[in-house]
């Protein structure tokens, strides 16, 4: 029902094998997307990943530190040169509008479409994005605001009712087909209405996104019925206690202990500190968090796919290794 493509796995700095922070997450039923935070260089990576900035729904910030947000107004003047036209919804700090604003006065920039800006810090209610998705936020903590948004995603799943299909008598081929697909069809002298042969169910997943987080269980009541949790990881616990409590970000340790609190299924780790960036690293951000969460767990990588499905299972489509030095 859901993808998901990293677009950037680094923390503060882009390295030469993971650009800084970008989430693109997809219905299956749409060509239309949604962006998670645009670090620094972040539209190169939509390039690579084949994504199209035509189709893109909304961005939503997570906060106004740079390798979140120091790729949006390049972002946006490119969708612009590209002819867009649809307007744009922008989920974000109120600082963010104030610096886009005066780029573009200073920076003579003019978009050929509208950018919606809604203050994240005041969004009481969820957006709907479009007919499958919406989305809401969890506050953080962090040195500056910071939230986590939570992705909604519905799916309907249509099913002729066979046993009426059979009392009614109608022969399974073209009739089932083009009632299937919502058409009225004539039988024994009588219009069937799609409508009555066919069962409507609604499928509904979740997923939540955070931002730099230090206190992960913030997120304890968001989680409830979640079926998956992107959460930074940016230090194992004994770097994290080393630089200690002013970076406010958590560690590998801190996330999987929540997560095995309130028993999530899966766990994607994101937002690694460079100094993990090298496969002995990434071993040990992976081994702590293992030691205190049991569910599934997977460490991102840049271009890495991931699919969540109308059950809430979460699989691995595509996986990018990055080259190690």
């Amino acid at each position: 029902m859901l993808q998901f493509t990293f677009l950037g796995t680094s923390s503060g700095v882009p390295t030469l094998t993971r650009n800084v922070s970008g989430l693109a997450i997809q219905h299956n039923n749409s060509k239309e997307w949604i962006l998670i935070d645009a670090g620094e260089g972040t539209q190169h990576r939509i390039q690579q990943a084949k994504l199209s900035l035509q189709n893109l729904k909304a961005i939503c910030i997570t906060h106004v530190h740079g390798d979140h947000c120091y790729g949006l107004v390049g972002l946006l003047a490119s969708a612009g040169m590209g002819a867009r036209k649809e307007p744009l919804i922008v989920i974000a700090p109120k600082e963010i509008q104030q610096w886009f604003e005066v780029t573009c006065q200073l920076t003579d920039l003019y978009l050929p479409y509208s950018v919606e800006f809604i203050d994240v810090g005041t969004l009481t209610h969820a957006v709907q994005v479009n007919d499958e998705i919406q989305i809401s936020t969890i506050a953080l903590h962090h040195r500056v605001a910071s939230y986590a948004f939570a992705i909604e995603a519905t799916q309907q799943h249509k099913k002729l009712n066979l046993e009426l299909l059979n009392t009614l008598q109608i022969p399974k081929g073209k009739l089932w087909g083009d009632l299937q697909q919502g058409k009225s069809v004539e039988w024994n002298d009588q219009v069937v209405d799609s409508k009555s042969v066919i069962n409507i169910t609604t499928l509904h997943i979740k997923a939540i996104v955070s931002g730099d987080n230090d206190q992960p269980e913030l997120l304890k009541a968001a989680c409830e019925n979640v079926h998956v949790l992107i959460h930074e990881s940016t230090y194992n616990q004994a770097t994290l206690e080393k630089v200690g409590a002013a970076p406010m970000h958590s560690s590998a340790k801190m996330v999987a202990e929540f997560a095995q609190s309130v028993s999530l299924p899966n766990l994607i780790l994101t937002h690694f500190s460079p100094r993990y960036h090298h496969e002995n690293g990434m071993a040990e951000l992976k081994q702590e968090a293992q030691q205190f969460y049991h569910g599934q767990l997977f460490m991102a990588n840049d271009f890495d796919c991931y699919e969540l499905n109308v059950n809430g299972e979460l699989s691995q489509i595509h996986f990018a290794k990055p080259k190690e030095k």
